[in-house]
């Protein structure tokens, strides 16, 4: 499946579509970026004086990318899968963080498939800064799938 199709398959939209480009998708593991706009609204409040971005707003990149494209491709190898009406839900996530995201960073993310069965999918991710860094790392898991009912 193309990239561009598995980003357009994801079910957020702006303000909380946190994957601009995917580099890489196969079915170990998928890699991308995403670029923490200075003028997005958490900055507002998150830290008066000096925003960064929150942990749970890295996690949730990280599992968009990370485990969201991953499982979406992984589905797309299924012949018999409906491609439409994604359902999903996040069942876990340790994640450890050593290093702030500030406004106007770009970040990147890559994946490594640890399990994919019954529609559960964990991965580990680790998110690196532009300098190459480890902003953050850990593993995130989740139940996807498409639907299966009829209206």
């Amino acid at each position: 499946m193309d990239v561009n199709k598995i980003i357009e398959k994801l079910p957020y939209t702006k303000p909380f579509l946190f994957v601009d480009s995917l580099s890489h998708v196969n079915s170990e593991g998928a890699s991308g970026s995403f670029c923490f706009q200075k003028d997005l609204d958490f900055y507002q409040g998150h830290f008066k004086q000096n925003p960064v971005t929150p942990g749970v707003i890295l996690t949730e990149c990280c599992a968009q990318i990370g485990l969201v494209c991953l499982g979406i491709f992984l589905l797309s190898e299924t012949p018999e899968t409906n491609m439409n009406d994604l359902e999903m839900a996040f069942s876990s996530s340790q994640m450890e963080f050593y290093l702030p995201v500030y406004p106007g960073e770009t970040v990147y993310v890559s994946s490594e498939k640890l399990y994919f069965r019954f529609n559960k999918l964990k991965c580990k991710v680790k998110m690196h800064n532009s300098a190459k860094e480890l902003v953050c790392k850990g593993e995130l898991a989740g139940m996807i799938k498409y639907s299966t009912y009829e209206e």
